[in-house]
């Protein structure tokens, strides 16, 4: 499970709105963190609200830690980042065996494009899925 601390500024029935200072799970310095707040940290410098489910009635003002179950994390970054390149790949492979040079970039748009369209769809079905949703705990 990967969890952040933040304190809540707003309450709106089943969820409440959190406000987190870093970006990340906090295990960046312990061995198995991925570093990514750092990534986050110069992007993003400002604080972030996020709006998650409150399933134990937190209060405005109170500190809070949010998690997102174990392996939500990672199968979503499969789902955004791996995915559309592998079909971007497998589609200018196969564009380049079918048409040569001129087929390899039209399939590598086409994989890309149907990479796109396949993660909306994924993650619409992913929407009502409450292993993907942030939550205090």
């Amino acid at each position: 499970m990967s969890e952040t601390r933040g304190i809540v500024t707003a309450v709106d029935g089943d969820h409440a709105l959190v406000r987190t200072e870093d970006n990340g799970c906090g295990r960046c310095h312990e061995s198995g963190g991925c570093g990514g707040v750092r990534v986050s940290q110069m992007l993003c410098s400002a604080p972030r609200e996020w709006r998650v489910l409150n399933p134990r009635g937190a209060k405005v003002g109170e500190a809070v830690r949010v998690a997102v179950d174990a392996g939500a994390v990672g199968a979503s970054a499969m789902l955004i980042y791996v995915q559309p390149l592998l079909l971007l790949f497998a589609g200018a492979v196969i564009g380049s065996a079918l048409f040569g040079e001129a087929g390899a970039l039209a399939g590598a748009g086409a994989g890309l494009i149907a990479g796109w369209r396949w993660v909306a769809w994924r993650q619409k079905r992913r929407h009502c899925d409450p292993r993907f949703h942030p939550h205090i705990v």
